[in-house]
């Protein structure tokens, strides 16, 4: 469990970065900041950066509002992917940590029922819309020349809650996320996250994996029951699903000998998923 303590703490100082941040904005309007600069949460998106890459690209324009350190972000958030896979959103990502926090007041109102309300055969179907969903803002993206989606991003809105350039949307967007996240464990994340279908995809050939070692595995199921994001994670070589966070859940609570499930580059050979 000392790995879990390192990413609660790791995810605790991202996610308090971000309120400083948020809260620097909000009264360097009044004529005062307590940051060197003040940023807001637009230059600290990777997923501007991954915007305008495509729209440069497809189109040869670049998003308007977009700053620097969004491409610095974009790059950084790659090179994590290519080694650790969709770390990021498991670890860094303010909003899949607030969903977390909001995943534990789930849990203690439905219990066993928490994260069961939606049947799992359909479950891949719904995670489907990420990419329907990362496909519609890349395009509109594209063809309006600005972020499309950034005002009613509920990551924006709810760090940005103060704001009076927020719509009505915005709210409303932000709400369901929230009341879905109650019965759903990081149901933002696993459904409509348009930068966690991209970190999802780098699961698949990213450096480290997490490998489970068949012949010394239990069988005992704890693995599934404790991965949010419903993988079943005792099938499997290598978890290399696009919908996990690499959290790594599962490898700290199993059982069985320590190197049963853990992160290795290529340990074993089993055909994964």
């Amino acid at each position: 469990m000392k790995s879990q303590k390192i990413r609660y703490t790791v995810q605790a100082i991202f996610l308090i970065l971000i309120l400083l941040i948020s809260f620097n904005h909000l009264v360097a309007e009044k004529g005062w900041s307590f940051l060197p600069s003040n940023p807001n949460l637009h230059a600290i998106c990777p997923l501007g950066g991954i915007a305008t890459l495509y729209s440069m690209i497809t189109q040869d324009i670049i998003v308007k509002k977009l700053h620097t350190s969004n491409i610095v972000l974009m790059w950084s958030v790659i090179a994590m992917g290519i080694f650790l896979g969709a770390a990021f959103c498991g670890w860094i990502c303010p909003f899949g940590t607030v969903q977390e926090y909001i995943g534990r007041l789930g849990r203690k109102i439905f219990k066993k029922r928490y994260n069961k309300f939606i049947p799992k055969k359909i479950k891949p179907f719904l995670q489907a819309f990420r990419y329907i969903f990362l496909a519609i803002i890349l395009y509109k993206t594209v063809e309006t020349g600005k972020l499309f989606f950034a005002p009613y991003d509920p990551y924006h809105t709810l760090f940005n809650i103060w704001s009076d350039e927020l719509s009505i949307i915005s709210f409303v967007i932000l709400g369901i996320t929230i009341l879905a996240g109650l019965i759903e464990e990081r149901a933002w994340c696993k459904y409509a996250c348009p930068l966690g279908a991209i970190n999802g995809l780098f699961n698949k050939i990213s450096i480290f994996k997490i490998h489970r070692n068949e012949k010394q595995c239990l069988d005992c199921g704890i693995c599934n029951r404790e991965c949010p994001m419903d993988i079943d994670v005792d099938n499997k070589s290598k978890i290399t699903s696009s919908i996990c966070v690499r959290c790594g859940k599962c490898v700290s609570i199993c059982p069985a000998k320590s190197d049963t499930l853990e992160y290795q580059v290529g340990k074993f050979n089993e055909v994964s998923e």
